[in-house]
């Protein structure tokens, strides 16, 4: 009996005496270096900010393929411009947009497109791989949105954009083949990551200017003929052809419409 009490006192005194070394090791400010840094890196030591964590998390952005294999859009799932587009051809026209700006300096991007609801990159030439050019270009669009930036510093002008709206000037031809471009016909370009732009009509021939990934695209010329040609021949008698614009890259200005 005593034996065992003695074993219980020296079991009773040994706890004591851990746990006081463990206090001590708690409270020496030196011995905090020998623990392993595991210990201290499991978790955060300053929670990251809500507004931080919903902006990354809810940014998915998706991409979609058009017909210009060197053109890809760009679908945040946010609002871009909404109701009107931009046209940056060169890096000179991105004057008026941070986003713009950020996505040139990217090497191997040629042009810039903003839609209603998604952002057109085209390319400079086929040799480049789409999954090397991607990455950078998620991570400018991210960086953006997450830092409020309006997407145009300034306002726009009215160049293009005039040319696309109704008119009380325009005759009823022109009123009706620019009706038929704004209902009809752009939103289906859009669709595949580019728009089409009222430029004149002189002679039963309407011109129009290509922008975004069918500026470039191989089928452009198919697009004209084939697609927006027939639909306006088929509704207004009175237009023979259609005609693109192409203007010289040195006196292009960035474009939009609304």
């Amino acid at each position: 009996m005593a034996a065992a009490a003695a074993r219980l006192g020296w079991g009773a005194a040994a706890r004591a005496a851990g746990l006081r070394r463990r206090l001590y090791d708690m409270m020496n400010p030196y011995t905090i270096k020998k623990q392993p840094l595991h210990q201290f890196v499991q978790r955060p030591l300053v929670p990251l900010s809500a507004a931080l964590c919903n902006t990354v998390r809810h940014m998915f952005i998706q991409t979609q393929d058009t017909p210009n294999p060197n053109s890809l859009k760009f679908i945040p799932g946010k609002p871009v411009l909404e109701t009107r587009t931009m046209d940056f051809p060169t890096p000179a026209t991105a004057f008026r947009s941070p986003l713009a700006r950020q996505l040139f300096r990217i090497e191997g991007v040629k042009s810039v497109f903003f839609g209603p609801d998604f952002i057109t990159v085209t390319k400079e030439s086929e040799e480049l791989d789409w999954n090397l050019l991607k990455p950078d270009i998620y991570a400018t669009i991210m960086d953006f949105f997450a830092s409020g930036l309006p997407l145009v510093t300034e306002e726009t002008s009215s160049g293009e954009a005039g040319d696309t709206l109704g008119s009380e000037e325009d005759d009823e031809v022109v009123a009706m083949i620019k009706e038929l471009l704004d209902t009809r016909i752009r939103p289906t370009v859009q669709e595949d990551g580019g728009d089409v732009i009222y430029k004149g009509f002189e002679d039963g021939i309407v011109q129009l200017k290509l922008q975004g990934s069918c500026t470039s695209c191989p089928s452009s010329i198919i697009t004209l003929k084939n697609g927006i040609q027939n639909m306006l021949q088929f509704y207004i008698p009175e237009v023979e052809g259609v005609e693109q614009v192409m203007e010289d890259e040195s006196n292009e200005k960035e474009t939009n419409s609304p």
